[in-house]
């Protein structure tokens, strides 16, 4: 029998606001960030956690809710994001996401348009499909650049991407703060005593925080359902996946999307049923005529991260909606472009332009 872990999983929703969301824990982030942005902008000293759910400028506006959201004394904003999974669009959600602080730093009046940086950081538990014939470049650092010349053009909106997967480094082989924490973040769960390279005060803050024996009662029963809803998620993920290859290789490429899909509403009932108990009639019979993969995979993420079924309930429904309106525009020949949201709408023969480039 496998050993209980004594300390917590970081991809969990809970382990990644244990250690980086609380204020308690507020250095370990400053600490994380300074060593990721070394050298590309000046030291943090003090930030300060913000609203995480964002809202648009009206009603009908989708919402965005970020893993951790902060600002800097200076004021440059930080979106945090730990995915889980992967999702076919997860760039483009990145970049729209990227949107809410900057659209709110305009000021009413008389207003010159100068904008604090943004910075969007993805610790990833997956590799893009696009990247995995670079096994070892873990890192990517992304702005807004001149394609002829490679020269910044702005250097106020940065995306970075943490592809954990490919960080096979070992303990003997650290040589800067930054692949500690990276190291740490990715083995923290196989750890069973504070390693001699990470004997520094922060550090042993970092253990001290993710040892399970000192969760209070709560914290520990909201870690096991975490816990719990990322293996489900991971498992039914991994099963929906072999299972709809199986089925494809015997049965031909639809039949295995159909069990891919069948999989997938499996498992967001099931995350649902494990974080709330019961699923209303409303919810599951809006998920479970759903065919669209990529769809039915951004639901699975949001059951195991969203706050509320009330919450679940209004993302789909405006999912579904915004799959409403592709079906109209795409059977009348219209351009649609791609959707951070998981559809892809094709283009009129009469449209011009290119794909877009990389986050």
């Amino acid at each position: 029998m496998e050993p209980r872990a004594k300390y917590l999983n970081p991809f969990t929703d809970f382990g990644f606001k244990k250690l980086f969301g609380e204020e308690y824990n507020k250095d370990l982030l400053i600490d994380f960030l300074n060593q990721l942005l070394k050298n590309k902008q000046g030291k943090i000293k003090k930030l300060t956690y913000l609203k995480n759910e964002q809202i648009g400028r009206s009603e009908y506006d989708r919402r965005a809710v970020f893993d951790l959201y902060c600002e800097s004394e200076p004021g440059e904003k930080f979106i945090v994001e730990m995915q889980k999974t992967k999702q076919k669009f997860f760039k483009d959600r990145s970049v729209y996401y990227s949107t809410f602080p900057i659209a709110q730093q305009a000021i009413t009046g008389g207003w010159n348009f100068e904008l604090k940086a943004v910075y969007t950081v993805a610790v990833l538990d997956f590799i893009f499909d696009e990247d995995e014939k670079e096994p070892e470049k873990f890192r990517y650092d992304v702005k807004l650049s001149d394609i002829e010349t490679n020269k910044v053009f702005y250097d106020k909106l940065t995306f970075i991407y943490l592809e954990m997967p490919k960080f096979n480094r070992t303990i003997d082989q650290l040589n800067t703060r930054f692949e500690k924490w990276l190291y740490v973040l990715k083995n923290l769960e196989r750890f069973h005593k504070i390693p001699e390279k990470f004997q520094d005060c922060l550090f042993k803050k970092l253990f001290s925080a993710a040892e399970i024996a000192h969760f209070t009662l709560e914290e520990a029963m909201l870690y096991e359902d975490s816990l719990k809803i990322y293996r489900d998620l991971n498992n039914s993920l991994d099963t929906a996946r072999e299972e709809g290859r199986e089925k494809g290789r015997e049965e031909g490429r639809e039949e295995g999307r159909k069990e891919a899909r069948e999989g997938l509403v499996t498992a967001i009932i099931a995350i649902l049923e494990a974080r709330f108990k019961k699923v209303p009639e409303e919810i599951s019979s809006m998920i479970q005529p759903l065919k669209d993969l990529e769809l039915l995979k951004n639901l699975s993420t949001k059951a195991a991260t969203l706050n509320s079924l009330e919450a679940f309930r209004d993302f789909t429904k405006t999912q579904l909606k915004y799959a409403s309106g592709l079906s109209e525009k795409t059977s009348s020949g219209n351009f649609v472009s791609e959707s951070p949201f998981g559809y892809s709408r094709k283009k009129s023969t009469h449209s011009s332009g290119g794909p877009g480039r990389r986050k």
